[in-house]
Parts: C-alpha cells; sequence; structure tokens
C-alpha cells in the first residue's frame, strides 16, 4: 500500500525538463516584478528625454524672438496718438491699421513704394545672381577634377571667415575709382558674391548628385549643358533654395552697403528709407513720423515671412542634405 502511494505522488509531480503551462504561475520565490523584467529602452531622437531646463531655455527663446514681432503688429494698429500714450505690449482704443498702412504709402508722394521697388531690384538682380553663380560653381567644384581645385576650397573658406564689413571701405574705394557709386550697380556687383552660399552649394552637390549618375547621362550622348539641366539641376533644388533664402535675407536687410554707397534717396532700400524717416524727427522742422516708421517696418518683414513659409519645405530638406553618410 505505501509502495502504491509513493509510486502515485511520484507520477503526478511535474516534470521540471517540461515547459510550464500558460496559465501555471510561477513559485513565490521566482516571481519578479513586471518593472524588473522589463528592459528600458534608450531615448533616441524621436524619444527624447523630457527636461524642464531645456524646456524653460526653449520658452525664454521662443519669447525673445516673437515678442518684437508681438510689439511690432501690436503697434502698427495704432495712431500717432495713440501710439504715445498707450502700452507698447496692448492694443489702443484707436484701432488704425489700414490708415497707417495708407499714410505710409502715399506719405512723400508714395517715396515708400519707391523704395520698396528698389529692395525689389536688389534682391532680384543681387541675390538671384548670386544663387545663379553659387549654383554653378558649387556643382563645378564638387563634380569636376581640375589643377588649383585645392587652392580655390581654401580661398573660400576664408572667404566664409572674413566679415563683410571688413570689405566695405576697399569696396567703397574701388567702386568709386570706377564711377559706379551712387548708382544701383554699388549695390547688386557685391551681393552677387556669396562665398558662404558656394560652399553651401559645393558640399550639398558632392551629396545629392551621384557621379554614376552623370557618367550614364554622358555615356547616352548626353552633353555637359544637358546634363546639368536635365539631370544635375533637378537634385539641386533644395539647396538651391536654401542658398537663394539666405540670399534674399542678407540683401534684404542689407544696411550698411547701401549706407555708404548711396547717397540719392531716389535710390534707397527700405533699410535706408526707414532709417531717414527716423532722423527726420530728430532735424530742425522736421516731422515726427513714428506711427510710419512702424508701419514700415512691419510692411517690410511681410514678404520675408511669406517667402520662408512658401519654401520652407525645400529649405529645411535642403539644411539636412548631407548630413548622413551613406
Amino acid at each position: 500500500m505505501t509502495t502504491s502511494l509513493t509510486t502515485a505522488a511520484a507520477e503526478s509531480a511535474p516534470d521540471p525538463r517540461e515547459p510550464r503551462a500558460a496559465g501555471t504561475a510561477a513559485a513565490p520565490h521566482r516571481a519578479r516584478p513586471a518593472a524588473t523584467r522589463r528592459k528600458r529602452l534608450p531615448h533616441t531622437p524621436l524619444d527624447p528625454r523630457r527636461s524642464v531646463p531645456l524646456t524653460l531655455l526653449t520658452g525664454l527663446v521662443l519669447v525673445y524672438t516673437l515678442l518684437p514681432l508681438a510689439w511690432l503688429v501690436i503697434n502698427a494698429t495704432k495712431s500717432r496718438r495713440g501710439l504715445l500714450d498707450s502700452f507698447g505690449l496692448w492694443f489702443a482704443d484707436d484701432f488704425d491699421l489700414w490708415g497707417n498702412i495708407t499714410r505710409t504709402v502715399t506719405y512723400d508722394d508714395g517715396v515708400f513704394v519707391r523704395w520698396l521697388l528698389n529692395t525689389l531690384l536688389y534682391v532680384a538682380a543681387g541675390a538671384g545672381g548670386a544663387t545663379v553663380l553659387a549654383v554653378l560653381g558649387g556643382y563645378a567644384l564638387a563634380k569636376y577634377d581640375f589643377p588649383g581645385r585645392k587652392a580655390v576650397f581654401a580661398v573660400v573658406i576664408g572667404a566664409v571667415a572674413v566679415p563683410g564689413t571688413a570689405l566695405a571701405v576697399p569696396t567703397f574705394l574701388m567702386f568709386s575709382n570706377m564711377g559706379l557709386t551712387n548708382t544701383p550697380w554699388a549695390v547688386i556687383i557685391p551681393s552677387l558674391i556669396s562665398p558662404f552660399g558656394l560652399y553651401l552649394m559645393w558640399v550639398f552637390a558632392a551629396e545629392a548628385v551621384p557621379t554614376e549618375l552623370l557618367e550614364a547621362a554622358r555615356i547616352d550622348g548626353s552633353g555637359e549643358l544637358r546634363t546639368f539641366f536635365r539631370v544635375a539641376l533637378p537634385l539641386l533644388v533644395p539647396g538651391t533654395v536654401t542658398v537663394l533664402l539666405f540670399s534674399m535675407v542678407a540683401t534684404w536687410n542689407n544696411y550698411f552697403l547701401p549706407l555708404i554707397m548711396i547717397k540719392d534717396p531716389d535710390w534707397y532700400p527700405l533699410t535706408l528709407g526707414l532709417n531717414a524717416w527716423n532722423a527726420q524727427a530728430q532735424t530742425a522742422g522736421g516731422e515726427a513720423v513714428f506711427d510710419l516708421i512702424v508701419t514700415g517696418s512691419l510692411l517690410t518683414i511681410v514678404p520675408i515671412v511669406a517667402v520662408f513659409l512658401l519654401l520652407q519645405r525645400y529649405w529645411q530638406s535642403g539644411l539636412a542634405a548631407g548630413s548622413v553618410k551613406e
């Protein structure tokens, strides 16, 4: 009898070599909390670690960036009296935005419109020409091997490191000897040179245009110009738009170069024109037009903001190009 009970107990005990059933509970001494068994995944750029100091710093930078823009929009809605009598970061009782815009574009026989057209001319000729030259030069330096290529690279890097203000006086003396000062050419020609744009297109073309693709086009009988316009140029669109945006902003906001080159108010860009209105209040018998200055400043930044919003996707992809090497 004892032998049969021992045999039955041994047969009913589970075999440790057999896998445990899905619903069977684990032994108390082997149980572990779920949090202990779960392995923590490392934080990635797509799943970053939350940082309170970094969030506060980002908020401060955002406020610092948007506060001047908010001040400009709010004060552009005020009349001349409301601009001086009300709090700067809140609206006045007299909403006069459309009246301010009308007075700005019609004041002094519409000289603001003249300055706006001058700025568009400088941007179209200067920034547009700088972009074209940067695309052509960057593509050639990236995809053609010729003697002196390394020397050109050193010159471009050195030119990027030189500030524009250091070249202002030599540029003025050179243009003065050629008789080009006080003309639009004195602003357009220096704007055509963009070492940073050339370097950016050089790096972008080296990564965005595969050499094998160019060789395949040449084997099929395509000439160099046709290969550039039909094969390479569509691949260079993001970088081209990026260089165009940088050149447009630099030319649109250019103040120092027109200041030393242009003396005729008819050829002023918007930056010099608004400064002339601001200095007008400090002259004897001059009219203070601070409301027109604020409204004109708002109208000045609207085109740049619109261009950035329209070309944002190209600009972002252009900045990211070349960051990953395959």
